[in-house]
């Protein structure tokens, strides 16, 4: 399945079931294991593992495939659903606030030489 396609079924999805502040990141260039990165808040726990359940049912409905789902116990105030080249965050907004994901893929991508990327995190100290 291309990824456009897998984008567009997860963000209906989350749609569908009332999911809030959804972000959909390109992190092609940042890692190879994944291309997109969609996060969103859900209201409660509850809440959360419905827009899990729901992304996992519409991927298998398109004839796409779930890797895995993690985080779906009794405390799920993040819940990850990968789907391969989409990787999808479900997460309470106290947990989104405390994590601030999307602050996290805002650093430049560093050059591959070990050197600057020492001096890059010695510049950050």
């Amino acid at each position: 399945m291309e990824t456009k396609q897998t984008l567009e079924i997860v963000k209906t999805a989350i749609e569908d079931m009332k999911g809030q502040q959804i972000e959909d990141y390109d992190v092609s260039s940042l890692t190879p294991l994944v291309e997109h990165m969609v996060i969103a808040t859900g209201n409660s726990t509850t809440h959360i593992k419905a827009l899990a359940d729901e992304v996992a049912v519409k991927m298998k409905d398109a004839g796409g495939q779930v890797r895995g789902v993690e985080g779906h116990g009794q405390q799920a105030d993040w819940v990850l659903v990968d789907l391969g080249d989409v990787v999808v965050h479900l997460m309470s907004g106290a947990t989104r606030a405390l994590y601030r994901l999307e602050d996290l893929w805002n650093f430049k991508a560093l050059d591959a030489d070990p050197e600057a990327a020492d001096e890059a995190v010695d510049g950050e100290n």
